[in-house]
């Protein structure tokens, strides 16, 4: 992650109630509207962030989730599989024999284990989120 999204960022994680303003967190961080803008928009496509409106106004409001770090790494598992789709294609086209196809296969290999991994870890976080913090 750039700089600006990773001061965004740390900002509303760091605070109480982990949301705030564009003009809170340009004041906080010394930063332009401009600056805030494009971090939340980077931040909001990777889903670390989600806008909020504040009843009756137009300003929004910017939250991090509790279970953010959970979402991201969900949320990856489809730009995942699209990788693993794109390989499989590959290493069909080139061949499995050639030596571009057998990397491509054992860069397929690596995404797929992976995914199993991490499929694993986030049923074992979620376990274990549950008993603790619940």
């Amino acid at each position: 992650m750039t700089r600006m999204p990773s001061r965004v960022f740390a900002a509303l994680l760091a605070s109480d109630t982990g949301t705030l303003t564009s003009a809170e967190l340009g004041e906080r961080l010394r930063i332009s509207p401009a600056a805030v803008s494009g971090a939340v928009r980077y931040l909001s496509q990777v889903h670390m962030v989600s806008r909020e409106r504040e009843p009756g106004s137009r300003r929004e409001r910017y939250r991090v989730h509790s279970d953010q770090w959970y979402e991201a790494l969900t949320s990856r598992n489809a730009i995942i599989k699209r990788w693993e789709d794109a390989l499989r294609e590959g290493v069909t086209s080139l061949g499995a024999d050639t030596p571009a196809g057998r990397r491509l296969a054992e860069t397929l290999a690596f995404f797929e284990f992976i995914e199993r991994d991490v499929a694993e870890m986030m049923e074992r976080w979620r376990a274990y989120r549950d008993e603790k913090y619940r």
